[in-house]
């Protein structure tokens, strides 16, 4: 059976790994690369659309990078016990009007036994900045 190394139980060291791996992944912009880390029927909220197994994962994806342009995103481990693990991120990136923006939010993510993610509950809220005022980059 396939994995997705570490696996729970999650303890400090690989909580921090899965999220890392999880940033390094959603950076990369790739749809395809970033929906193998979820179950077949992985269920998500993400803000106030509900997703429903890798091929919709993968589709909105496709569609939220083709929106948001320059996309750089921040991971930070907020919490864990044995398969779940809380982060709260930011991102920032521009419109096609050139429009910058930060995106803060929380994540809440349930992790199957072989290490994939079969759950995410995202929580988002955007903010208008100038190109001056960008963080990450």
């Amino acid at each position: 059976m396939e994995q997705k190394l570490p696996l729970p139980p999650f303890n400090f060291e690989t909580a921090t790994q899965k999220v890392k791996m999880a940033e390094d992944a959603w950076n990369s912009k790739n749809p395809e690369k970033v929906s193998l880390a979820y179950t077949f029927d992985t269920e998500w909220r993400n803000r106030q659309l509900f997703i429903n197994g890798r091929k919709e994962v993968k589709e909105f994806l496709t569609a939220k990078w083709e929106k948001e342009l320059d996309y750089k995103l921040k991971k930070e481990l907020w919490a864990f016990t044995e398969n779940k693990i809380a982060v709260r991120f930011e991102y920032e990136w521009q419109n096609n009007s050139g429009q910058w923006f930060r995106s803060y939010g929380n994540e809440n993510w349930e992790f199957d036994e072989n290490g994939f993610m079969k759950k995410r509950f995202a929580s988002i809220n955007d903010l208008e900045i100038n190109e001056k005022d960008r963080r990450l980059k």
